[in-house]
This record gives C-alpha cells, structure tokens and sequence, in this order.
C-alpha cells in the first residue's frame, strides 16, 4: 500500500509516548527476548535512534556483529545488556594473546564503568563452521576463544561476561538412518573440535550459542511440511523412537537434537542460547509479514509461558533476528537475506507484535525522530525516445542498490515491464541520495512527486544519512558492490 512519510512523521510524535507506556508496560517475559541489530545497510538510522527504539519496546538484550564504536558508544548508559562480536575475518589474528588481550581492552574493559555498557557475552566468530567456509576457521576458532576468556578472566571482567561462539544449527545432526533429536550428535567432520569446545564453554561458564532457522528448513526442501514450521500443531507430528516424545514443531526438535548432542559429549547441563531466530518478510514465496507475524507469535507465547523444549523445559534465552533489514547483506543464501528485520530500513513496524507473548494486537514502537529525503521517486520517463537500451539500465541500476522485491514470489513480483523498471530506477535514485543525475538512465528515467507505490508493492523513500552511521553505511556499500561485482565475475 502506498505510505505517507508525512503522515507516519506526524502520528509517530503524536502517540509515540502513548504507545511506549503500553509497550513497555508488557515486557517480554523472564527478560528472555533479545535481538540482533545488523548494520549491513547503505543508510543506517542513527546509533541513538536505535537504542531508544530498543529500549522504547522494552527489549533489553542485543546481539551485536561487531564492537563498533557507534552503537557501543549509543548503548552506554542504557539498560540494554549486549553480546559484542569479533567477526570471522579476526579471529586468525585472536590465537595470539596479546592481540587477544588488546582487542578485550580495547573493546570491552573501556566500557567498564558506571554509566558505560553492559556487556554480558562476547560472541567469537558468527557460524565459523558452516560447511560453505570449507573448513577455514576450524583451527583458529577455538584458540581464539580460549584467548579471549583468558583475557576477560585476566582483566578481572571473566565471572561476569562469558565468551561463546555463535554456531549454526548444521554443527549437529541425527544419522541419516535415525532422524530423531533422540540421536543427535554433532556432526562428523567436526565431531572432536566441537566437543573439546563445548568442554571449554562447560568449564568457563559460558552458553552454548546456536542459530535456528525454521524458515529455512522450509526453504530448502519443498516438501517439508508447511505447518511443521510454525507453534501452532501439525497434521504430521514427528515421533522420537528413541523415547516416545512427539515434535510438532521444528524449533523443539533442532533444539533437542542439540540437546542430545551436548548430552552425548559430556556435557548435557550446558545452558543453550538461541543466537538467531526469526523470519523474513520478502524474497520469497514464503518471506511475508503474514507468516513472519504467524512464526513470531508462536515463539514469543511459548518464551512467554516458560514451557521450553521437551527435553529442556523452561526458561531460553533467545535473540530475534533482526531487528532492522539490511539491504546491502549478501544475497547468496537468497534474496530474503535482506528482509529478516522486524522493523523497516527506516524503524517503522512491518507488522503487530506482542513482545509479552500475550497474543494482543500490540504495535512495536517505530524509530522516533527519523529524516526522510525529499518526497520524490525515480520512475520510467513516458516520453523516452529510445527504450531499447532499458533492460541495461535496469540492471545496471540493481548491480548498485536492492532490488530483491522483484523477485520470484516477492512483494513487487507482479509489476508491469515499466513497473520493475520504475522500481529498479527508484531503489537506485534512493541509494544515490537523489543525487543529481542519479535518475536519468539517459534519458530513460525521470523524478516525480507522484508516489508509485502498489497495495503490494511499496517504493520507498530513503532516510538521511546519519553522521553517526554514514561511515558504515559507506563500508556496507563498498561490500555490496564487491559481493555483485564478484557475482558478475567483474574484477573492481
């Protein structure tokens, strides 16, 4: 449906105090909820703006990617706990303890004092093993994470923040001729490393941290039943020969194959953190906001009564991912990638949400404050001379900014030929920052104060760059490109 930034401006200020007393006065329950805030955006909203966002709705945990100094800086002195990150790319240089040390200094111990950021975990790498890294980091990640608890304990932070590993859920699996959680062990090329590490987590203190993805079993198989996918029963519930339980979710059943896992390694009482769960709005037949509210009202009742899994019962700690879309992620995985945020690019809600796990039709509170760039949009110049070179321009135009709405069973799927070219032209016009000359393919393209927008398909307007995120918006731009130019095997 066509948006009105004006109008949604406007009511914003008027009710946002309104809203944030009811929001708030329905925390998540337990203090369980967290979320991820992604920057992997070419325009960012303001570190600040987030945080207030964060704590306006009453969730007080975060999972960053990073430790930049924007959002660490924007979370000091708030009552938001956070898991700060070393990505993939250091964890190489964290097996010497002396970077190690420094890189905790640096990042950590700075922010210890009243008033400075509650830092509870600090997560080592994001999903080091997935198959697709061919074994890159297996022999540094654990080292790197010995070093950093070792720092932590050596600076006198470790009784209180833990190091773990952010690990997808294909470190473990049940054997192909018995797939029952009952049976789950972690996965065969890795099976030594990973017990030496969950022996390590079980020693220092710290979780089991693991991504699951219920959409994503959906997506990779078309057969996987629909239902399965969701909290709310299944016409075919998965029965454990091993011990009689019934699954009726895919959520309980990745969890308690984990369980199993840990079990079979010594190590059966490790807390388990859920890294990484959520679902995403666009970029494919099954990414819309309707399931997304579906999966996300399921899993926010069953953290809300406490029941857990059937081999975990109670409490789990879980962070929803994400927070914000980001539309310069990489595509690779699909084109969802860029949709996972229960919040627009700009902080605006996609959808009711009850964060209490209640089931009441409650809106989250959108990103206050926010600067929109002027009220036009890029569309197809009806009085183009030469439409014969458009197909160009409108990959052109995709090369450099996101055009993942057009896909195949995505939001924007049934525009016109003018349609996809319009929106093409638009989402670069955008990410331009409606820079002169930045809408005219020559002579093919031209700006308007008619907004373009469908019941289905909405053509956006991008925010101003933030002082506070204009420099990670610019490496996050600078990744986009490499990532396209390496898929259109361009050299840069």
């Amino acid at each position: 449906m066509a948006t009105s930034y004006d109008r949604l401006a406007v009511a914003a200020s008027l009710v946002a105090a309104v809203v944030v007393a009811v929001v708030v006065a329905g925390l998540p329950a337990a203090g369980a909820l967290g979320v991820n805030w992604g920057t992997m955006a070419t325009h960012q909203l303001p570190p600040g703006t987030v945080v207030r966002m964060l704590e306006d709705n009453g969730i007080r945990k975060v999972k960053l990617f990073d430790a930049d100094a924007g959002p660490m800086d924007a979370l000091a002195g708030s009552s938001v706990e956070v898991m700060v990150a070393i990505p993939n790319n250091m964890l190489d240089m964290m097996t010497d303890y002396g970077t190690a040390r420094d890189w905790v200094h640096q990042n950590v111990s700075r922010y210890n004092f009243d008033g400075g950021v509650n830092i509870k975990y600090v997560a080592v790498g994001n999903e080091p093993f997935l198959s697709s890294f061919n074994g890159t980091f297996l022999n540094v990640t654990l080292p790197a994470l010995q070093n950093i608890q070792r720092a932590l304990n050596d600076a006198g932070l470790g009784d209180t923040i833990k190091a773990t590993v952010p690990l997808n859920a294909d470190v473990y699996n049940s054997p192909t001729d018995n797939q029952v959680p009952s049976a789950g062990r972690f996965r065969s090329d890795i099976a030594g490393l990973m017990t030496e590490i969950v022996q390590f987590l079980n020693q220092s203190g710290a979780p089991f941290t693991v991504n699951i993805y219920p959409f994503l079993s959906l997506y990779d198989n078309d057969d996987f039943p629909l239902d399965y996918a969701f909290f709310d029963g299944t016409s075919s519930p998965v029965v454990d020969t091993g011990n009689g339980i019934r699954y009726t979710n895919v959520f309980d059943a990745n969890f308690d194959t984990l369980v199993s896992a840990l079990a079979a390694a010594g190590v059966g009482g490790l807390p388990v953190v859920v890294g990484e769960v959520g679902w995403p709005t666009d970029g494919d037949k099954h990414a819309t906001a309707a399931y997304a509210q579906k999966f996300y009202a399921g899993l926010l009742r069953k953290l809300a009564a406490n029941t857990g899994t059937p081999l975990r019962p109670g409490y789990i700690e879980v962070y929803l991912f994400s927070l914000i879309d980001e539309d310069a992620k990489s595509v690779a995985p699909g084109n969802f990638e860029r949709h996972w945020g229960i919040m627009r690019y700009d902080g605006q809600p996609k959808y009711a949400m009850d964060l209490s796990g209640q089931g009441r039709n409650t809106a989250l509170v959108a990103a206050r404050g926010v600067q929109y760039l002027p009220r036009q949009w890029c569309v197809v110049n009806p009085n183009a001379p030469d439409m014969s070179k458009i197909g160009d321009s409108v990959t052109y135009a995709c090369t450099f900014s996101d055009c993942t709405s057009l896909g195949y069973g995505s939001s924007c799927n049934g525009l016109d030929a003018v349609g996809n070219a319009s929106y093409a032209f638009n989402m670069y016009f955008q990410v331009q920052n409606q820079v002169e000359g930045s809408c005219d393919f020559q002579g093919l393209a031209v700006p308007t104060a008619q907004n373009p927008s469908t019941d289905a398909c909405n053509f956006t307007i991008q925010i101003t760059p933030s002082a506070g995120g204009r420099r990670r918006a610019t490496a996050a731009a600078a990744l986009l490109l490499l990532v396209l130019l390496a898929a259109l095997h361009v050299a840069p």
